[in-house]
């Protein structure tokens, strides 16, 4: 490759939206911000919801501000979100009223009437995939036991990055990557869990074609090339689901194995596999098999993650106490260590609220010291989080049966130096931190690949591996770790 290509990439994140500009040349991938905006839920009465027509006005803008750049575009990946959420199309290609935000309200309660149709290990059997209240297959038969009208009248589902493909381009599908975090996708036999499906009472037919990552979908339908004034840009499907980007731009190299820690709201922890890994030992652990890219799956655990940390910043910004990440790590280095340790998966940690509050009565109801200062509490959250973070990658080790001798952070939560050394220290193994941007870059070069301009995904993340800055953290003071996981591990129990 002899000269540069643009694409344009749009990320979704807990907190906002941006559309980048990424330029691939025979040296380098660079990333710049072009249009950033806010991406929050919409709170309806006592339902949450997707802002789903304000989002698709700030991706077309920014995708207009990325076709003046340069000499044009190669490519437009649309786009990288969570999981799990998904918007109904009626006939006419009509949205069945606004998408739900998975951390709405509908599905609590919801696995225990599932598991009364259907046994846990017969779900598990159809799908790998790990049990979480608020997956899609969940959130549809919520729909199913309320007799939703929206249910009735629905002809497609599409996952919310294809219901945004589909009015950049026309062209009804369900990406890979994003499909199987439905709950609904078998990933043996290579299709829809039509038995589980059926079983559920959920109509199998709104279930559209599914696609690889990679897929090229087709040129930006002429009405919004109209409206955005931009030319007759291929529309490919990068891997949609945000942690199948991000694990495409894990930098590594060679045989060796390793591990991936995708770190920012959630953490996701797994390894790179060839095929799913579907058994009893993976069902007692609630791991899961999501889709990856050039045909692999993403062998891991979701664990709540920093959302434990914002969700108390946002707390503490309520009571007029304004503290950036920043301070608030430097606040937790200097708090007590080891004061008391917290499941972060625990049910009480997922909806949004006073998130201090519930670490303190956490601690209380399990017989320990509660956190005084929102230091100790930060530092009660960082370190659980790091223990999680041994626990589940002996767990994957187990499965596995491989030893990693390297966990490759990516994502946002590299910036928390504090949290990756302390994962190197509890677990005992060398920890590599970068990109920063990861969903970002593995959107990008997941088009590059799919347009001929990378010739493979080793070839993609040698180029990331040069592109960005790497940090490197060692273990150390491993016996205190030691002895912190044992009382983490009474606690989990």
């Amino acid at each position: 490759m002899s000269h540069s290509a643009n694409f344009a990439a749009i990320d979704l994140g807990a907190e906002s939206g941006r559309v980048i500009l990424g330029t691939v040349s025979d040296s380098k991938l660079e990333l710049s911000d072009l249009h950033r905006f806010p991406n929050g839920p919409v709170r309806t009465l006592d339902e949450l919801h997707w802002d789903v027509l304000r989002l698709w006005s700030e991706m077309k803008q920014g995708v207009g501000m990325a076709s003046q750049q340069g000499s044009g575009l190669r490519g437009i990946g649309i786009i990288d979100t969570w999981g799990v959420d998904f918007g109904l199309f009626a006939r006419g290609n009509a949205l069945l009223g606004n998408p739900f935000h998975y951390r709405d309200a509908r599905t609590n309660g919801i696995l225990d009437k599932a598991f009364g149709i259907v046994s846990r290990k017969e779900i598990f059997d159809y799908t790998g995939i790990q049990f979480m209240q608020f997956n899609s297959i969940f959130q549809l038969l919520a729909m199913k036991l309320a007799n939703s009208p929206l249910l009735d009248a629905a002809e497609t589902f599409l996952m919310m990055p294809d219901l945004f493909n589909f009015w950049f381009t026309g062209r009804k599908c369900c990406e890979f990557t994003n499909a199987t975090t439905t709950q609904a996708y078998d990933p043996r036999a290579g299709g829809w869990a039509k038995g589980l499906i059926e079983r559920l009472g959920i109509p199998l037919r709104v279930f559209p074609e599914i696609v690889p990552a990679g897929t090229v979908l087709g040129p930006v339908c002429k009405v919004v090339r109209e409206e955005i004034g931009i030319d007759q840009v291929p529309v490919i499907a990068p891997a949609t689901h945000d942690t199948g980007s991000a694990v495409a731009a894990v930098p590594a190299v060679g045989q060796t194995p390793w591990v991936f820690l995708s770190s920012g709201t959630w953490s996701l922890m797994g390894m790179e596999v060839s095929a799913p890994i579907i058994n009893e030992k993976s069902l007692g652990y609630n791991f899961t098999n999501e889709g990856g890219v050039s045909g692999t799956f993403r062998f891991l655990k979701n664990i709540m993650g920093l959302w434990l940390v914002q969700e108390s910043r946002r707390t503490w910004q309520k009571a007029g106490q304004e503290y950036s990440y920043a301070q608030l790590t430097e606040m937790a280095a200097a708090a007590r260590p080891c004061l008391a340790v917290i499941n972060p998966d625990d049910a009480s940690f997922l909806p949004p609220g006073d998130m201090p509050a519930r670490i303190v009565e956490f601690c209380r109801k399990t017989g320990q010291a509660a956190p005084s200062s929102p230091g100790e509490v930060v530092r009660v959250c960082l370190e659980s989080l790091a223990l999680t973070y041994r626990q589940t990658l002996e767990r994957i080790e187990a499965c596995t049966g491989k030893r990693a001798e390297v966990i490759h952070v990516v994502g946002g939560g590299t910036q928390n130096k504090q949290l990756c050394q302390w994962t190197a220290d509890a677990t005992g193994r060398t920890v590599v931190a970068g990109p920063i941007e990861a969903t970002a870059a593995g959107n990008v070069v997941v088009q590059a690949v799919a347009t001929g301009v990378l010739p493979d995904l080793p070839a993609a993340r040698r180029l990331i591996r040069q592109s960005f800055d790497l940090a490197t953290y060692q273990p150390r003071d491993t016996a205190r770790w030691d002895e912190a996981y044992g009382d983490f591990l009474k606690i989990r129990a």
